[in-house]
């Protein structure tokens, strides 16, 4: 079943990677321009482990599952961009002020360090055959990363000022299902559970690049 689930999400991303590059040559939506690197990001990693089985385990495999912690590490901050992006759509008051348009400049390099830091220098992964599915998993292995930690707050911070400025809700029904699955284990005989709630949180997102593109605050 994950075989399939995982196939699937590599398909959504896909899908949902060409809908980008399309609205972007027609129109600059910036925070669009963000979430670029994310999906791509995400695209191939549910891909690789798509492929898994069929690859099997040995050097290719493990070089091909280690870029998917390099750009993890390098593409997933950018949603500090786009949460930055969402909230000046919002015309608040706080947004035009020196310090906030400078910040993600300072918090996106600094969020890629510590990732890079942390999860990724010294990196050593193992393979784990796991419902079907093989993928390459990090030898000693925690909770989330500081760095997944710090943008979901970040996103969630972001939702809630759309929420409140321009009455969209469904930013922030993604950025707080990705929370909460992220903290909470569900009872299901499943790897694919926190990947599903990633391509809700990308559908979100891209929903509402397409919202404040058509709705803007005067």
């Amino acid at each position: 079943m994950d075989s399939l689930l995982f196939l699937l999400f590599t398909i959504i991303y896909l899908v949902i990677l060409i809908i980008i590059l399309k609205i972007l040559k027609k129109s600059s939506i910036l925070s669009l321009f963000f979430l670029l690197p994310v999906v791509i990001g995400l695209l191939y990693d549910n891909g690789v482990i798509t492929l898994g089985k069929f690859l099997g385990e040995g050097t290719l495999a493990e070089n091909l599952n280690l870029l998917r912690f390099l750009l993890h590490a390098l593409f997933t901050p950018f949603l500090v961009f786009y949460a930055w992006a969402a909230i000046k759509k919002t015309n608040s008051r706080f947004a035009q002020s020196v310090s906030f348009q400078i910040a993600p400049f300072i918090v996106t390099p600094l969020l890629i360090l510590i990732e890079l830091y942390t999860e990724v220098v010294g990196l050593r992964i193992v393979p784990k055959w796991e419902y079907g599915v093989l993928s390459y998993s990090s030898e000693h292995s925690g909770g989330p990363p500081i760095m997944v930690i710090l943008v979901s707050i970040i996103l969630l911070i972001a939702a809630i000022i759309v929420l409140i400025k321009q009455k969209w809700i469904w930013f922030f029904v993604g950025a707080f299902l990705m929370i909460v699955m992220s903290a909470v284990r569900i009872p299901i005989n499943s790897n694919a559970v926190t990947n599903l709630f990633e391509v809700v949180l990308v559908v979100s997102l891209l929903s509402t690049s397409l919202f404040q593109a058509r709705n803007p605050v005067k």
